[in-house]
């Protein structure tokens, strides 16, 4: 029992370096969090699949709108980051409260981002998953603070030592995966 529960955590963090990979572009995140939840699933429902089936699941992603999101997503970052750079030139009246709920706002939209990845199926179109996770994350409020939590795991193995960012994405995707299936529940 212990060899399986340590196979689906090796699996995990091959994913999240295939994740780490196949979103070098930047723009392809949110199609290849999608693709490495798809590879999840079929892990642990005994499916065949590997490297080849998580490249043609990146790019059907991609292809179905997964390169709007991620283009949304670093626009909606940027956004933030001026947002931010205003506040602190005090140059803005409340604006410590404005910087907060830009920061706040950026952490839901990114958790509805990846719920929308989890969700994700070969053909699916990402405005209506897009629409169905902000929705989640709204209703679902200790999911989402647990996806949080996730990304502060991701930071913080980042900030301790840059290459263990990329096998955490695989453990955030997993996360997500628990959080989307407990909310089904």
């Amino acid at each position: 029992m212990r060899a399986v529960r340590f196979g689906v955590f090796a699996e995990c963090l091959l994913t999240g370096v295939w994740i780490a990979l196949a979103s070098l572009p930047l723009v392809t995140l949110p199609a290849a969090l999608a693709a490495g939840s798809a590879h999840l699933r079929r892990h642990l429902a005994h499916e065949p699949g590997g490297l080849r089936e998580f490249a043609t699941d990146v790019r059907a992603a991609a292809r179905h709108g997964g390169l709007l999101a991620g283009l949304t997503g670093w626009a909606a970052l940027a956004l933030v980051w001026a947002d931010i750079a205003v506040v602190r030139a005090g140059g803005l009246p409340g604006g410590a409260f404005a910087g907060a709920v830009g920061v706040l706002a950026l952490l839901a939209l990114s958790v509805a981002g990846l719920r929308a990845a989890v969700a994700w199926h070969p053909g699916a179109p990402w405005r209506p998953l897009l629409t169905s996770a902000t929705r989640r994350t709204v209703r679902d409020p200790a999911g989402s603070l647990a996806l949080v939590c996730g990304f502060a795991v991701i930071a913080a193995s980042m900030w301790f030592s840059p290459p263990l960012a990329a096998p955490a994405l695989g453990i955030l995707t997993a996360a997500a995966l628990a959080v989307e299936q407990r909310a089904d529940a």
